[in-house]
């Protein structure tokens, strides 16, 4: 920690960051070590073995660019955060530090193995592949290339698409260019092909998607227009399009998370293993994920959760309503076919035909092909539900968390927080007494 957060190296500590932790040797230190002593049973600190191999606490990666990259130390910091938050997770203690004193720049990034809600992360050559391949995607998301683009394959192509390629005219050329103006907004593959076909464009699904523009006289497949073109690589560059969004900068100070990392370092001087700690961390964790300068920020987006969840909740009703309604009729459908199969019916069954016979009239179900067609409706109408149901518990999510962070600044800001805490917690200590008879 102390090597890392040298302030030589790091342009006087500018380029330093943290994640559930202060970017300071001693107090990152303290906090990986309670984190990890209480999720681990193990101590922090203890020796390794004379024999065989300790246990891991926390593990060391170097990402390092290319002098010949010409990148800015703070592109090379904000990919070594971005690298961080993608490949560990908003819960993770994590400590990142760009250094700037040998001939190229490299980052460095110190995981503890544990992060603040008790998941443990295993290195090994998976999750080292996987890292690896989450640096590259995040490299290529903010404009470096992850590889010597001399030394990648290029697909050969005919000599008059070469011409045509040359001048401008050539018909992949136009449709990779309309291509990468779709992948900057679409959700997925399906709706960039969809705003493909509004356009004008013929496109054939199946095991190889083919595409053709108005006046093209053959279709081209995906795969024939390079290698970033694929299904999949069109999937994962619009996976990873708003990559390093809301990500913070570090040379910009933040009031709201200088009082929860002042709060932090005060009880963890007064009690390491206080529990309110973990409380404090993952509120800080949602101050720096959504970058929250002051408490007027989370107050002042309150009010405005409170209406989307209360709109988000109305449509989720409309829509189960709706769902419950299409089942009761897929039931009843059932049943009413059913009851056509056999050869005799009871009083109630033949009342219950007779029933449903007059309601599936009336929604124009008389066969079981309508019966198919219904549960294709209730399916689609379920997938559009599910979006809803995110977006309502999204909110519902973010409207705890916020009205957690304005409270426990609330209570911060009275003064005596921390004195508040440590009675709080004698008390808890305290036997209960007896009562008198």
């Amino acid at each position: 920690m102390t090597y890392i957060l040298d302030p030589e190296k790091t342009d006087g500590l500018i380029l330093t960051n943290s994640m559930n932790c202060i970017p300071d040797p001693k107090c990152a230190y303290l906090a990986m070590k309670m984190v990890y002593e209480q999720f681990s049973g193990y101590k922090f600190d203890e020796p390794p073995p004379k024999q065989g191999k300790g246990k891991v606490k926390a593990i060391h990666y170097i990402q390092s660019f290319d002098p010949k990259d010409n990148i800015t130390p703070e592109l090379a910091h904000k990919i070594g955060r971005t690298l961080a938050r993608k490949a560990f997770g908003d819960n993770c203690q994590v400590v990142i530090a760009t250094h700037i004193d040998k001939g190229h720049l490299h980052n460095h990034i110190i995981l503890n193995t544990y992060s603040i809600d008790g998941k443990k992360f295993n290195a090994n050559k998976k999750t080292l592949d996987e890292i690896k391949e989450i640096s590259d995607r995040v490299c290529l998301a903010l404009g470096v290339q992850p590889f010597d683009k001399s030394k990648a394959k290029r697909t050969t192509i005919a000599y008059n698409e070469w011409q045509n390629e040359k001048r401008g005219t050539s018909w992949k050329e136009k449709i990779r260019s309309e291509i990468d103006r779709f992948v900057g907004w679409v959700k997925n593959v399906d709706e960039l092909l969809a705003e493909l076909e509004i356009l004008g464009y013929t496109v054939r699904r199946g095991k190889y998607i083919s595409i053709k523009a108005p006046d093209q006289q053959r279709a081209v497949r995906l795969k024939t227009l390079g290698e970033d073109y694929t299904v999949e690589q069109l999937a994962s560059r619009i996976l990873w399009r708003d990559v390093g969004a809301g990500i913070n900068n570090p040379c910009k100070r933040s009031a709201l998370r200088d009082k929860y990392s002042e709060t932090i370092v005060n009880v963890q001087e007064v009690n390491a293993s206080h529990p309110s700690l973990e409380q404090l961390g993952t509120l800080l964790t949602v101050i720096n994920r959504d970058n929250l300068q002051s408490i007027g920020e989370p107050d002042g987006k309150i009010e405005q959760i409170k209406f989307e969840l209360e709109k988000s909740r109305q449509e989720v009703n409309i829509m189960e309503t709706k769902c419950n309604l299409l089942r009761s009729l897929a039931a009843q459908a059932e049943e009413y076919f059913s009851f056509m199969d056999k050869h005799s019916l009871t009083a109630e069954e033949q009342l219950r035909a007779e029933m449903y016979k007059e309601t599936l009239a009336q929604k124009n179900i008389e066969s079981l092909s309508d019966l198919d067609y219904l549960k294709g409706v209730i399916s689609e109408t379920e997938q559009k539900a599910e979006p809803i149901k995110a977006y309502y518990n999204k909110c519902a999510e973010l409207l705890r968390e916020y009205s957690d962070i304005s409270e426990t600044y609330n209570q911060i800001s009275q003064g005596d927080y921390i004195s508040k805490l440590i009675e709080q917690q004698r008390k808890q200590g305290e036997p209960q007494a007896r009562p008198r008879r």
